[in-house]
């Protein structure tokens, strides 16, 4: 599985890089996705290489040169796979409600929780250090 899990963890590198063509390969039809979301829902919603796309590309259209690397990982078990990653790049600009300068630098990290089946992702579960994506943005916490 060492081999295996190797590629699968490239692919999912990528696919977060911006290459989008190795998930349909890698990510399975009933992929499921537990996650924090900003629109405060617990990613259910998500389902499928196509959903875990659109929603890659939705982060990426506001940091377009956002690079995430693996800081710890992969640590296999079983059928998961757990990694620390890193992700650094500049705002683009266009997040509703950021009133960070186009160009900001962007730093955040998160680990995920991937479950393999017949050679393929099938379920994700991540956990990020969003709000301090949302502060360097210059989303403002409610003041007293």
């Amino acid at each position: 599985m060492e081999n295996t899990t190797q590629h699968l963890v490239n692919e999912w590198l990528a696919i977060w890089n911006g290459e989008y063509s190795p998930a349909q390969r890698v990510i399975s039809a009933d992929f499921s996705v537990h996650a924090a979301m900003l629109d405060g829902g617990d990613g259910s919603a998500l389902h499928g290489p196509d959903a875990l796309v659109e929603w890659v590309a939705q982060l990426r259209a506001v940091c377009t040169d956002l690079v995430f690397t693996i800081e710890v990982g992969p640590i296999t078990a079983d059928r998961h796979v757990a990694l620390r990653w890193v992700a650094t790049g500049a705002y683009a600009g266009g997040f509703p409600g950021a009133t960070a300068a186009a160009g900001t630098p962007i730093h955040f990290t998160g680990t995920d929780i991937l479950r393999v089946e017949d050679g393929q992702f099938a379920e994700y579960w991540l956990n990020s250090d969003v709000h301090v994506l949302l502060a360097q943005l210059g989303f403002l916490a409610p003041q007293p």
